[in-house]
């Protein structure tokens, strides 16, 4: 066998170990489900016995016969349930068992040296996987560990004791992944019951995010959130912040007395940005938490392990975003004496309007948004995007390698765009939240007013390397909201913004 049909081979292989290992994590999650389905017939089994027992306790003896037929007939369910999920979780350990085995030969054969002898355990190897019985199990439980069906309240049937039956249950609905809708960090679910049922009073809805597409996974994920009482098929969820790749929802049908089944469960995709600020790019007259930036003239991050030192020793901790309204430098014109305690032989890292942080997560590709909204007197700040390769004395702007919109409060108010060292007053007032649109593969950075919408300005660039969200405070401090999907008025903007607005190129003949 030449080395080329061997690599093709030894590809061919890869490929097989890389499907069986994904389908042992499929059976395995599978075989969690079972378990705790088999745990919630016996557990549900348990709770209608017991609600049954109490029920029948109030009854006079013309109910004994009645209430051991019941006793009967959930015991046999149980036991159906019970032998239909052994027998289904009794074949899914054989043949992750077998899957294992197979596993464990396949990757034992990347190490045969003989060409013949390599060959032929891939034949065998591919004829077993093509037999195999994991590729021909049924990944989803013949039953479910609703009991509901069997409970009672005899409260009008104590009238009619020869007529007892079990509550009618409502049927599961359907959740119709077509007419679902995720927009706005905000999620529309629809259903529709599989037949018309006039005794169904109201529906519940349930959610929670996960990172994991497809079925929902029975462990490593979050706890269902309940939304009660909903007396339509559709529900929106809005205000939500997208820190998942996916979400899972169901719902089931209640009338008076009883809940019935869980839809399917329908996984939907909220992707969005999020990120937080990197303390370790930060200036040293700034403190940061998370989504916090305030300007502190005591030296903000006095307390950082980085900084070290004599000058740090009596340093005090501030977790508190107070702000600090005497006493304020002018940022043009900071004084040696007013500076915080600095790392001996180093200077001020930034001086000027490099009161500077980064976030912490890089946007190579695609469209994101996010939301920047400054303390009510805050003196000075910036709101933009710069290369990794933001040097630590360069400012928000004043690079080619930075653009942002700054606002200027302090002795007159001014409102302009910046980028390579060269500004452009904007004439329009500025808003209490600002919205930043970047399109890195389209090369534009825009900026809206957050809550109307209306647009601010907007860069075109050919970004060359991957972008970092930057802000700049003095006397004062922001507050971020990540988490968020383009607004869909932001995309009906972009169709008609090109050619527009203002870009870079309009930058390059104002001097600063």
């Amino acid at each position: 066998m030449d080395s080329g049909k061997k690599k093709e081979k030894r590809e061919a292989l890869q490929r097989i170990i890389s499907t069986l290992a994904n389908k042992n994590d499929e059976i395995q999650n599978f075989i969690d489900t079972l378990n705790q389905t088999l745990k919630g017939v016996q557990e549900n089994s348990s709770n209608i016995l017991s609600e049954l027992d109490e029920e029948f306790d109030s009854l006079y003896s013309i109910l004994d016969e009645v209430k051991e037929s019941m006793i009967n007939s959930i015991k046999q369910e149980q036991a159906r349930k019970s032998q239909e999920l052994q027998s289904q979780l009794s074949q899914c350990n054989n043949a992750l068992e077998n899957s294992e085995e197979l596993l464990e030969f396949a990757t034992r054969s990347l190490d045969i040296k003989e060409p013949e002898e390599f060959s032929k355990a891939a034949r065998q190897i591919k004829d077993r996987v093509t037999m195999a019985s994991a590729f021909r199990l049924s990944l989803k439980p013949k039953v479910s560990d609703n009991m509901t069906h069997l409970m009672v309240d005899f409260s009008q049937e104590r009238q009619i004791l020869q007529t007892l039956k079990f509550l009618p249950v409502p049927k599961a609905p359907e959740i119709d992944p077509v007419e679902c809708l995720v927009a706005d960090n905000s999620v529309t679910v629809a259903w529709r019951m599989p037949e018309e049922d006039n005794k169904i009073d109201h529906f519940i809805l349930e959610y929670r995010k996960t990172n994991f597409d497809g079925l929902p996974r029975v462990k490593d994920e979050r706890c269902w959130e309940i939304v009660d009482n909903i007396k339509g098929t559709e529900y929106t969820l809005s205000g939500l912040k997208f820190d998942s790749k996916y979400m899972n929802f169901r719902v089931r049908a209640c009338n008076k007395a009883v809940a019935g089944e869980y839809s399917d469960p329908v996984t939907l995709e909220t992707k969005a940005l999020n990120f937080n600020l990197d303390n370790s790019s930060s200036h040293l007259n700034l403190r940061v938490e998370d989504t916090c930036v305030e300007w502190d003239p005591t030296g903000g991050k006095g307390q950082d392990s980085k900084i070290k030192g004599k000058e740090n020793k009596g340093s005090v901790h501030v977790t508190s975003l107070k702000k600090h309204s005497s006493g304020t430098p002018s940022p043009k014109r900071t004084s040696v004496g007013s500076r915080p305690p600095a790392v001996r032989g180093s200077r001020d890292r930034f001086t000027g309007e490099s009161y500077t942080v980064l976030g912490d997560t890089a946007i190579e590709s695609g469209q994101h948004y996010w939301e920047v909204k400054a303390q009510k007197d805050c003196k000075s700040y910036s709101v933009g995007v710069a290369y990794k390769t933001l040097g630590k004395f360069d400012q928000l702007g004043k690079t080619n390698t930075s653009w942002c919109i700054h606002v200027n409060n302090w002795l007159q108010n001014t409102f302009a765009a910046k980028h390579n060292n060269k500004v452009k007053a904007l004439d329009v007032a500025v808003p209490e939240r600002i919205g930043v649109f970047c399109d890195f593969d389209g090369g534009q950075l825009s900026f809206y007013d957050a809550n109307s919408k209306q647009l601010l300005y907007s860069f075109k660039a050919k970004f060359t390397q991957p972008v970092l969200p930057g802000f700049m405070v003095w006397c004062g401090g922001l507050s971020l909201s990540t988490g968020m999907q383009v607004p869909s008025a932001v995309r009906t903007l972009q169709k008609s913004e090109n050619g527009m607005t203002g870009s870079t190129s309009s930058l390059n003949n104002i001097t600063q």
